[in-house]
């Protein structure tokens, strides 16, 4: 198994999770702007529990949600990579490009450039045929991403972990190649 446990773009790094990133990441997860898309913050725990998912599947497979860095700064500002699509969505099975940015950090491509190398990794890499990427259809601002990154949308779906009559359950499935099976 080749192990991606860092990635050089012009402006930034990608690398593992240092035990440095855990409270900004806790703060990151905590505030309401960057998790108004998400059915709820997180608290400490939450985020510590995360990062300790992380670890273990880039352990068991090379490659995960990587932290994220401003290569100038190393100031840390959040996460970008690939993950298991969740179970009962479209996708299911296969991989997700995903980020979550501090909010210092947006509007400025940080998103779509981290983004675009964790899909070098999977499709040029990997050799993934199909890499996915979900959000609630309300989150225009990761809908924009997508698109920058030759995503087309695959299809409208209700968030099977979401509750009934909330804005956010009515989510998106956008890719870039082609799955196995339509």
């Amino acid at each position: 198994m080749t192990a991606y446990w860092e990635i050089r773009t012009q402006r930034l790094l990608m690398r593992r999770w240092r035990a440095s990133d855990r409270a900004p990441f806790a703060a990151m997860n905590a505030d309401p702007e960057v998790m108004r898309y998400f059915p709820a913050a997180l608290d400490r725990a939450d985020s510590d529990q995360l990062i300790d998912r992380i670890e273990e599947r880039f352990e068991s497979q090379g490659f995960e949600l990587w932290a994220l860095e401003i290569l100038d700064s190393g100031e840390f500002i959040g996460f970008t990579g690939l993950n298991p699509m969740p179970a009962d969505v479209p996708g299911s099975g296969d991989q997700e490009v995903g980020w979550r940015l501090a909010r210092r950090a947006w509007h400025k491509g940080y998103a779509t450039e981290a983004a675009r190398a964790a899909l070098d990794v999977g499709l040029n890499q990997l050799g993934l045929p199909v890499i996915w990427s979900m959000t609630a259809v309300i989150n225009l601002p990761s809908q924009a991403v997508m698109q920058r990154l030759g995503m087309v949308p695959h299809r409208l779906f209700d968030h099977p972990r979401i509750a009934m009559g909330s804005a956010l359950r009515p989510h998106v499935v956008y890719r870039i190649g082609q799955p196995a099976t339509e």
